[in-house]
């Protein structure tokens, strides 16, 4: 397969994986530590979404399945599918239990995207097109415009019944 077109692909799917976990397990509903709360406020004061705000202080602040899903392509890069993605759960399972994160969302991730590059490996994706394209998913959410980014994760948070009831 094509790198540009692989990268772009894992892109769009390791972009789905994570928000679709960070969302159901709750991310915009409320900060899970005080950063969280400031980062939220913080993006909503500039013109976002709270709940989208949230979010994004949420995947700043604890291992949640951002980190999940980059560092279980990271771990299947390095020593192979499945092994690399589930030494990479264990590591983000201790991460979270380290931040007394009450969920189990970057572990999810680094177990869902395991899984996924397995199955899309068969279709020609590696894992390297994953870890590229996880870091262009993070960096829409985290990189380039907060307001907007925001305003789509409270959309897709309102979508799933998720959204903060917070003000």
């Amino acid at each position: 397969m094509n790198e540009l077109i692989g990268v772009a692909v894992a892109a769009v799917i390791s972009w789905l994986n994570f928000v679709i976990i960070d969302t159901w397990m709750g991310l915009p509903e409320k900060p899970g530590v005080r950063g969280a709360d400031y980062i939220g406020r913080d993006i909503k004061e500039r013109g976002g979404d709270l709940a989208g705000g949230f979010f994004q202080g949420n995947i700043v602040c604890s291992p949640d399945a951002s980190a999940g899903t980059l560092l279980g392509a990271v771990g299947c890069y390095l020593m192979g599918v499945p092994e690399g993605g589930l030494v990479a759960a264990l590591l983000v399972y201790i991460g979270n239990r380290l931040c007394a994160d009450p969920g189990y969302a970057g572990t999810t991730g680094a177990l869902s995207i395991t899984l996924i590059i397995g199955l899309a490996s068969l279709a020609g994706l590696r894992p390297e097109m994953f870890v590229a394209g996880m870091v262009i998913a993070i960096t829409s959410i985290q990189g380039i415009n907060h307001g907007l980014s925001s305003r789509l994760l409270g959309a897709i948070a309102r979508k799933m019944g998720r959204y903060t009831s917070l003000r």
